[in-house]
């Protein structure tokens, strides 16, 4: 039967034999979907006596939130912290490639580099929906160059910065703009960062805790000041310590304002993180678990070496060191790998595995009302996986994008 014009002349595609996360659980449960959002079947039928024009088969298959990908330096031979002739191109090359893991949009990261290279990339980079073309850029996050000298990691030393003049004035220094910027990783111990933070926060922008030496109470005065994030959790900070637990201990910290949550990046590709700290901090903070995949340039490509921003990089197996060093760089992991490896060692539920790679970032980000959950209304980014969470088809505002 034709669906009713009433309200809309779009079609209305109904996806059936499905089970879909709502709610924080897998339900039978057919999705509904019109002019790119999910529809509320109750009112099409009372409202509109409307049904379907298109069904879709999905053959028992899940029904995911498609996975939002807050930390990814690039891929494929692409590095997001190159001035290359083409940044637009080099950023839209990795979204078409990221559809097949089931990413439906992301954050283009850069890390540390000087400033010449930020003012010229950051006014490439726009903010856009996902489609045919590719997976929807949420806007940049800038990791670094903010960090501590000593926990710098992978970032070239020679571009790292202080807040030397106050605060804001460096940031636009070494920025140029912040237009586009949704996520910045910054150091809470660097003198003049707390006015920082609130600042940035005032202007809309995540503010996430990473590549720091930070004690405890510097981490929960930059909670305090509106930071929400932890940059992957466990790299580049002090290993966890009973007397001063560090930004570690941001987790069970009794000293987060009320109704506030940190959520934390957490890199599950079975290098960065043993499978006993992943362990420890899920079950710690369940709720602000947030997988990135960190990956770099080398993710999808042979080994040998690549380039990082300012750094040669090596690939041996799965491991991607500075050349020359054992300081890992990155990963070359895709989301759904960490989704599984993460249900894998954690042991949680298969419904915490999606929510880690959907939910919880567009929490942290705070576009929920858009992105990370199947509600009425929401925008029908989705991903088909089979019971091992394979990913079989991905669907941005309703349409087929990536078919396995």
């Amino acid at each position: 039967m034709p669906s009713n014009k009433s309200v809309s002349d779009a079609p209305i595609t109904q996806f059936i034999n499905c089970r879909i996360l709502r709610d924080h659980k897998l339900q039978r449960e057919d999705l509904w979907v019109r002019e790119g959002r999910i529809l509320n079947p109750e009112k099409l039928f009372f409202d509109e006596q409307g049904y379907a024009d298109k069904r879709v088969d999905c053959g028992g298959s899940i029904i995911a939130p498609g996975f939002i990908d807050l930390q990814i330096n690039g891929g494929y031979g692409i590095d997001f912290s190159q001035a290359s002739d083409d940044v637009s191109g080099g950023i839209s090359f990795v979204a078409k490639k990221i559809l097949e893991h089931g990413v439906t949009s992301f954050c283009p990261t850069l890390v540390t580099s000087p400033p010449a290279i930020y003012h010229k990339v950051l006014p490439e980079v726009k903010v856009h929906n996902g489609g045919a073309h590719g997976a929807g850029v949420l806007g940049l996050h800038l990791e670094g160059p903010f960090i501590s000298l000593e926990k710098k990691g992978a970032h070239p030393e020679q571009y790292l910065r202080t807040f030397q003049t106050g605060g804001m004035e460096d940031v636009m220094e070494a920025y140029g703009s912040l237009d586009n910027v949704v996520m910045v990783t910054l150091a809470p111990e660097l003198a003049s960062s707390q006015s920082v933070v609130r600042e940035l926060c005032q202007r809309g922008i995540t503010v996430s805790l990473g590549h720091s030496v930070a004690n405890l109470s510097q981490a929960e005065e930059a909670v305090q000041h509106g930071a929400s994030s932890i940059t992957h959790l466990f790299n580049a900070m002090p290993a966890f310590h009973h007397r001063d637990p560090g930004i570690v201990g941001l987790l069970t910290s009794d000293r987060i304002p009320a109704g506030r949550t940190v959520y934390y990046g957490m890199i599950a590709d079975g290098i960065h993180t043993n499978p006993a700290a992943l362990r420890i901090a899920h079950r710690a903070h369940p709720s602000g678990l947030v997988l990135v995949t960190d990956a770099i340039t080398a993710m999808g490509l042979p080994p040998g070496r690549h380039t990082l921003g300012q750094q040669v990089i090596e690939i041996q197996g799965l491991h991607a060191y500075v050349a020359g060093t054992t300081t890992l760089c990155g990963s070359i992991a895709t989301m759904d790998m960490c989704v599984r490896h993460f249900k894998q060692v954690s042991g949680c539920s298969v419904e915490e595995a999606l929510e880690a790679a959907s939910l919880h970032p567009a929490q942290l980000l705070g576009i929920t009302q858009q992105k990370g959950n199947l509600d009425y209304g929401s925008d029908a980014d989705l991903v088909l996986l089979d019971d091992a969470l394979n990913v079989k088809t991905t669907y941005i505002s309703g349409e087929e994008v990536w078919r396995k």
